[in-house]
């Protein structure tokens, strides 16, 4: 052995030896484990700075779950604002200027509501206690007790095509299609705060981000869609979509909140979009005439109405493709609609042919065809699972 190397031994049989005699005398757990976190170099080792996680919209409930942001909309999840409220299915009639009101036990209209002139869209408060009915040509909105199925006084409103909640609840959002803005109002008085003139035409249908901070909206008549700060209340993107005459229709984001789709009803199928960074997006062929997109309530498919041809395609979120494709039996022409509380039964309106239709979800098979007024569209499947409402015919968060 060379005296370097017996140097070397001596060192650590007398490290060693200190060692074990600090032990012997009992040394202070704390002080050990605290000696074993110091390492071998005396510094603490440096733990990974966590990433930041985006902060929602102020105001805005937090998102149950980052994965999900349709966690509060699973089967008969019903919150104790609309628990007691009875189960309908509010059809608005726009060329008859009713809505036909179905109890969805019997598959029978039960009571036809009056309201103003061609009426779009039913849509849910942000605090789920009022149905608004989008009377376009009346300029008026009519509230629905849905509680107690009975109308209120009509509020004036101009150009109320469609109809959206901020994520907040401060906002309502008007999408005034003729007047092409889009008007923000109190959430309750509906009183206009701001309006926001578009350099598109036809602004119809939207929906919001995972956090809140922005939302996608769709023209309908020059194929363009819009990304639109919602606390600024300010246009921050525009472009127009890839395919001569497209004509964007219902929005939906994804349940992981990377993506959005929306409905064409001249492309036949869906735009699939990244919100975030508002790149130009890819078309998925679905059927002729794509319309209206409604999410499973277990988060796993979406439901798009072809109303060209009478069918609803099935999405699937994992897959991130078509997995099937119902047909109504004698045709029809599917359009606006949502899924019942329970998730069993896709619910639409036959546009062009005075009825609705009731689908199982289970099987594609149709259930029922009920006959209502002239025109139906937007209609409201109520109550349903969530903690607020985005607007629509029912977006729930």
């Amino acid at each position: 052995m060379t005296p370097r190397r017996t140097r070397t031994t001596a060192v650590l049989i007398a490290a060693a030896t200190v060692l074990a005699a600090l032990a012997g005398c009992g040394t202070d757990a704390k002080e050990h484990r605290a000696t074993e976190a110091l390492g071998t170099h005396g510094v603490k080792p440096v733990k990974p700075k966590p990433k930041p996680v985006a902060q929602g919209l102020p105001g805005m409930p937090p998102v149950l779950d980052p994965k999900d942001i349709y966690a509060a909309d699973r089967p008969d999840k019903l919150s104790p604002v609309v628990k007691d409220f009875p189960s309908r299915i509010y059809v608005p009639n726009t060329e008859s200027d009713t809505v036909s009101v179905i109890d969805p036990e019997t598959y029978k209209v039960i009571e036809t509501i009056n309201v103003g002139s061609q009426p779009q869209h039913v849509v849910p408060s942000w605090d789920m206690k009022t149905l608004w009915v989008n009377n376009d040509k009346g300029n008026t909105l009519t509230p629905i007790d849905p509680k107690t199925g009975r109308a209120g006084r009509t509020v004036d409103v101009h150009d109320p095509y469609n109809l959206y909640f901020t994520p907040d609840g401060k906002y309502a959002i008007v999408m005034a299609s003729l007047d092409r803005e889009l008007v923000f109002r109190d959430a309750h008085t509906m009183k206009r705060l701001k309006s926001v003139p578009v350099s598109c035409y036809g602004v119809n249908h939207a929906d919001f981000s995972a956090d809140g901070r922005y939302f996608i909206v769709s023209c309908e008549f020059s194929g363009e869609l819009l990304k639109v700060d919602t606390a600024k209340m300010k246009v921050v993107g525009q472009e127009r979509l890839p395919f001569n005459g497209a004509m964007p229709q219902d929005v939906k984001i994804s349940p992981d909140g990377k993506t959005f789709y929306i409905a064409d009803m001249v492309a036949n199928g869906m735009w699939v979009l990244d919100g975030k960074n508002f790149t130009t997006p890819k078309l998925l062929p679905t059927g002729k005439g794509a319309h209206g997109l409604y999410v499973s309530r277990d988060s796993r498919e979406m439901y798009i109405s072809n109303r060209g041809e009478g069918t609803i395609s099935i999405f699937d979120f994992a897959k991130n493709k078509l997995t099937k494709k119902w047909t109504l039996p004698d045709g029809g022409s599917p359009d606006m609609g949502g899924v019942s509380s329970d998730g069993k039964i896709l619910w639409l309106s036959g546009r062009y042919d005075s009825e609705v239709y009731a689908i199982d979800t289970r099987t594609g098979k149709q259930i029922a065809r009920i006959p209502v007024g002239d025109g139906p569209h937007g209609l409201a499947v109520y109550p349903q699972p969530g903690r607020y409402s985005l607007g629509h015919t029912g977006i729930f968060r």
